[in-house]
Parts: C-alpha cells; sequence; structure tokens
C-alpha cells in the first residue's frame, strides 16, 4: 500500500473520530447531550475520504458502511437547514406583524 493513501486513511479516521470529540465538548459546555452541526461536517468529511480509501482498498463491505452512512449525514444537515429557514421565516413573519 502506497504510503499516500495511508496517509489519507489516517486522516479520513482522524476526521471522523473528531466528530466525537466536538459532540463531547459542546455537550460539556450546554451541560446536555447535543450534536452540534460541526459532528455532521465531520461525519461528511470523513466519511467522504474513508469511502475513496475504501475504494482504493476495494473493500466492499467498508465501501457500503461509508457509503450509506454519507447518505445519513448528508439528510441530517438538510434536515437542520429546513429547521432552520422555517425558524427564520416565523421570525420575519413575527416582525412584520408587529409593523
Amino acid at each position: 500500500m502506497s504510503r499516500i493513501w495511508l496517509a489519507i486513511g489516517l486522516a479520513g479516521q482522524i476526521a471522523f473520530g473528531a466528530r466525537f470529540l466536538v459532540q463531547w465538548i459542546d455537550s460539556e459546555r450546554r451541560g446536555r447531550s447535543v450534536i452540534p452541526i460541526a459532528f455532521w461536517w465531520l461525519s461528511i468529511v470523513g466519511g467522504v475520504v474513508l469511502l475513496a480509501y475504501a475504494i482504493y482498498r476495494r473493500d466492499p463491505v467498508f465501501i457500503i458502511g461509508q457509503g450509506s452512512g454519507l447518505i445519513v449525514y448528508v439528510r441530517n444537515l438538510m434536515l437542520i437547514q429546513r429547521r432552520r429557514a422555517r425558524v427564520r421565516q416565523l421570525q420575519s413573519e413575527r416582525v412584520a406583524s408587529r409593523s
């Protein structure tokens, strides 16, 4: 295995693992369990890099695992964005109704 692919695989694992550190720190700061948006972005970055590594290794189990996980991570970001858009719209409507 080339050293560059080993470095790519390790970088993906570091990004993927860092999401748990981000989640833990944010939860400790808030005093409750939360999943910050950075968790989902790190999941995507780590997942994409690990998927590339799995494809290089031609490992179907690894490919299926990382590929299916990416669907979940992207969907969570879509749901977060949709909720934020609704909140902004409601806030705009409240401001407009007060005028």
